[in-house]
């Protein structure tokens, strides 16, 4: 083992004891979310440690063979797995989705599949001299792995779409670098750059996770507030419509069932704004009972508008005490924000006037 692998794994080590320490400190993340950051990155440094033993004892005398099969086994077979753990930190939900336990089964069938075939040296053999070589069917172990990136960056785009992330191209050139730089080491395996390389993709997914989860509010899943004010501060937009919603008599809702329902009516309202909404635009909760959309098009407005009484209509199904929504627009014109929300409003405000009026009529 020479002096430049070496240094990539001390560097590999000391970014991965970092990156475990930031996880451990942050405030942002979830108990699932550390907890598959965790996993990921151990999985990392083991996989590393694996690496160099197999560097170590190759060509050793034969009473060493076993550790170089043992740790080219594990290195082999929980490559895959670190793409499953960094897929798993994606869903703020505490249940396992059904994706995540199918990939796990197809990783725990690899791993009995590789055991299997180790005495036939299908993936990879250790002759009786202690010296390594891949099988005849290496392939099998570049399509796990590359099959895991690829899950990943589609449970990634997945999210990031849900989440209405406006960043989520960035991580098709992470995806590109990662397959890139494995195809450089399947074709030179002397260079022993893969999990330096996977090690910045990890950190640089931790980055890219936590700016898309520190952009949504906490209840509803939409984008919170603050995202809202960086998205319109200072910004005079053309050919949009802004929509604003109000829910009605929320402080009644919370003082007859509680605050617990009344987030529930909440969440249930955010999500047929964004089951409606969020195909055309952004949609914010701006306030405790206030939410707003983003029409990228105007065109578009009366179509998600009908399709959102539609939904709420659906959910009062589930609650039945779920409020009525006031609801109002503006077009941009080139004005400044805060003029198209204060008319968005007086158009809200009108809409619910007229609202108890007929009530009261009736």
């Amino acid at each position: 083992m020479n002096g430049y692998f070496c240094v990539l794994t001390t560097i590999d080590f000391f970014v991965l004891c970092f990156m475990c320490i930031l996880t451990y400190l942050s405030e942002t993340l979830s108990k699932k979310q550390k907890r598959g950051f965790f996993l990921a990155f151990v999985l990392i440094a083991g996989i590393s440690v694996l690496e160099v033993i197999t560097l170590v004892v190759d060509g050793l005398p034969p009473g060493y063979r076993w550790l170089n099969i043992t740790a080219n086994y594990l290195g082999f077979g929980l490559s895959p797995a670190v793409c499953i753990c960094l897929v798993y930190v994606l869903d703020r939900k505490t249940a396992l989705r059904r994706e995540i336990r199918t990939a796990v089964r197809i990783e725990i069938g690899y791993l009995i599949f590789l055991f299997v075939t180790i005495p036939c040296g299908m993936v990879f053999s250790v002759s009786a001299d202690n010296i390594y070589s891949r099988g005849p069917h290496f392939y099998i172990y570049i399509v796990m792995y590359f099959g895991a990136i690829l899950y990943l960056s589609a449970s990634t785009v997945i999210t990031a779409r849900e989440f209405q992330n406006r960043s989520r191209l960035l991580i098709y050139p992470l995806i590109l670098f990662v397959m890139a730089e494995t195809i450089i080491q399947v074709a030179l395996p002397e260079l022993h750059v893969t999990w330096l390389c996977v090690t910045l993709l990890s950190v640089l997914y931790f980055i890219y996770c936590s700016e898309m989860w520190n952009q949504l509010d906490a209840l509803t899943g939409l984008l919170n507030q603050n995202s809202y004010l960086k998205q319109t501060g200072g910004v005079r937009c053309k050919g949009g419509v802004l929509v604003v919603f109000d829910v009605d008599d929320f402080k009644q809702i919370n003082d007859r069932y509680g605050h617990i329902q009344g987030d529930r009516c909440l969440a249930g309202i955010a999500e047929c704004i964004k089951k409606s909404y969020a195909n055309f635009g952004y949609c914010y909760r701006i306030g405790g009972d206030e939410f707003c959309v983003l029409l990228k098009n105007g065109g578009n407005e009366g179509r998600c508008k009908q399709e959102f009484l539609q939904r709420l209509q659906e959910k009062r199904g589930e609650i039945a005490f779920l409020p009525t929504v006031s609801y109002g627009s503006a077009p941009f014109s080139g004005e400044d924000i805060v003029k198209v929300k204060d008319r968005a409003d007086q158009d809200m405000y009108q809409y619910k006037k007229e609202r108890k009026n007929r009530k009261r009529l009736s």
